[in-house]
């Protein structure tokens, strides 16, 4: 028998917000201060964090174990380091991934004196504890999402052709033109997080996800957005 679809929409001004003027954050799930007990993750993914850090100000060095962390550059330039050697600047058409493992140290920082930097750091469980920590910067190019989905950040990465996380996920991220159509298919069991960058887009029974919306989605193996909307979204497929 057929399962019916389970999908939970989460509005942009639902988020949890904070304003520490050189932060300016929106939390989609518990994290810090925020505590929900009804919204803690969904499925691997524990933290997806909306940042818009001010010029030359950002995170200084602090520890992180036992997580995969990605971040997704929108704007502007993210300056790294870490306890690794690693020290790099990543702008958009880039993502960051750091594999926490037994602990590792990290900052992030705004690495302009003059431009905003916005960016999404997702936080999502690894496959197991006590990884070796690792880091890596993937370039996809954002002419390459132009009207298609991209997998960007995957558990089969040497399939794939992206940056390598430690759990059965595969992040997307793809730009559409206003009148696109985008039809996802995936395997029975699975779980689907779709959220609106940009723009908006309509599920085919007429609900609609608008600008920092996100969805849910249980038991469905084809998944059809509508974009009436030139848009940017990212699509996460989870265990």
């Amino acid at each position: 028998m057929k399962e019916t679809m389970n999908r939970s929409i989460r509005r942009a001004n639902e988020r949890y917000h904070n304003d520490h003027g050189w932060l300016n954050t929106h939390f989609s799930f518990s994290f810090a201060d925020y505590y929900d007990p009804d919204n803690i993750q969904f499925s691997a993914l524990r933290v997806l964090n909306d940042d818009h850090i001010a010029p030359g100000t950002g995170f200084d060095l602090h520890p992180h174990r036992d997580m995969e962390i990605v971040t997704v550059v929108l704007k502007g330039q993210l300056e790294h380091r870490d306890t690794t050697g690693n020290r790099e600047i990543i702008v958009p058409g880039q993502i960051q991934r750091m594999s926490a493992g037994t602990g590792i140290y990290h900052g992030e920082f705004n690495a302009s004196d003059s431009e905003s930097l916005q960016l999404l750091q997702l936080w999502l469980l690894p496959e197991k504890m006590g990884l070796q920590p690792s880091y890596e910067t993937f370039t996809y190019g954002m002419e390459s999402i132009q009207n298609r989905l991209v997998p960007v950040v995957s558990n089969r990465a040497e399939e794939l052709g992206t940056a390598r996380i430690h759990q059965d996920v595969t992040l997307h991220l793809g730009q559409f033109a206003a009148g696109q159509n985008l039809v996802y298919e995936t395997k029975p069991g699975r779980a689907l997080y779709v959220f609106i960058i940009e723009g908006e887009a309509q599920f085919d029974d007429g609900a609609t996800l608008e600008r920092r919306d996100d969805a849910r989605i249980r038991n469905v193996q084809s998944l059809k957005l509508q974009f009436e909307q030139d848009s940017h979204i990212m699509l996460i497929d989870l265990p």
